[in-house]
């Protein structure tokens, strides 16, 4: 185990930044991910993405130098899986609903885990505040354009496969660290690219969408998750969590932007509730422990 280097007042702007030059290109990834779903659907775009990711993380990180034990190797494969899922689920909701609302709902997911524990009356204040928008962006016809209820159903399914996802990668990545990442991505992949070929065929190998395809491969894992990890060594735990919080918003705006998604009022003061719930319970939570895995 190694631990994190002492937090320096100078180098904060150096790691905000990088943090938000990662979360930007992570919705930039899913914003162009977004065009490659007329070509070859939502499992078509997950699958390149996860099968080019895993050819980046497998050259740096020679994953086949590691021994996992069969225990480790059980937890590898429900992070495998639960990445696979996660990315399939997020993207298939994606094709009915705006980007910024998956966003807000799959945060859902994480912030129940943080909450899962939780004792205090502040931290139930935050449950409320996550459930208020929650509510506001069920299809329960305030709206004259409701959103799809299978996409809401989809955006709350990758929530779910985020929060195994932590669980399980805590525990596989102590051991093995970038190594299990890359396990895990090459897992994912091989779980959803036969989804994706069932849809999309011979398509899935077309020449024409690799440079967009290796552009979201790239932007939605191997730049962001990198400069995420290089934040987060250098961030206290609480202020990482505040500021990962930007996330829905920056996906709304993203999805504004690059595919013209408009939001009403009501949605977004419903992603704005979320914000607030996860940046509440990570600044409010309990000390933890600086300790990243080797």
């Amino acid at each position: 185990m190694t631990t994190r280097p002492a937090f320096k007042p100078h180098s904060l702007v150096l790691s905000v930044s990088l943090l938000l030059v990662a979360m930007v290109s992570l919705q930039i990834g899913a914003a162009l991910a977004k065009r490659l779903f007329p070509l070859v659907g939502a499992a078509g775009a997950t699958s390149l993405r996860l099968a080019i990711a895993a050819l980046i993380l497998l050259a740096v990180w020679r994953p086949w130098r590691v021994r996992p034990t069969p225990r480790e190797a059980g937890t590898i494969l429900v992070y495998g899986l639960s990445l696979g899922f996660m990315n399939f689920m997020f993207y298939s909701s994606l094709s009915r609903i705006p980007l910024g609302i998956a966003v807000a709902l799959e945060f859902t997911g994480p912030l129940a885990l943080a909450m899962a524990t939780s004792r205090r009356a502040l931290d139930f204040a935050w449950i409320v505040l996550a459930a208020l928008g929650l509510l506001a962006l069920l299809p329960l016809g305030h709206d004259s354009k409701p959103l799809d209820t299978l996409g809401i159903l989809l955006s709350l399914g990758a929530g779910a496969c985020w929060a195994i996802y932590i669980v399980a990668g805590q525990k596989a990545g102590s051991a093995h660290g970038g190594q299990t990442a890359a396990i895990g991505t090459l897992i994912g992949a091989l779980s959803i690219v036969p989804i994706g070929l069932a849809q999309a065929g011979m398509t899935l190998f077309s020449p024409a969408i690799l440079p967009l395809a290796c552009a979201v491969a790239v932007l939605s894992s191997a730049l962001p998750y990198s400069l995420e990890m290089l934040a987060l060594m250098r961030l206290p735990t609480r202020t990482f969590g505040v500021l990962m919080s930007m996330e829905p918003a920056l996906g709304a705006l993203s999805g504004l932007v690059l595919l013209h998604e408009t939001l009403t009022a009501i949605q977004w003061g419903a992603i704005a509730c979320i914000m607030s719930a996860s940046a509440g319970s990570a600044a409010t939570s309990r000390a933890t422990s600086n300790v990243l895995p080797d």
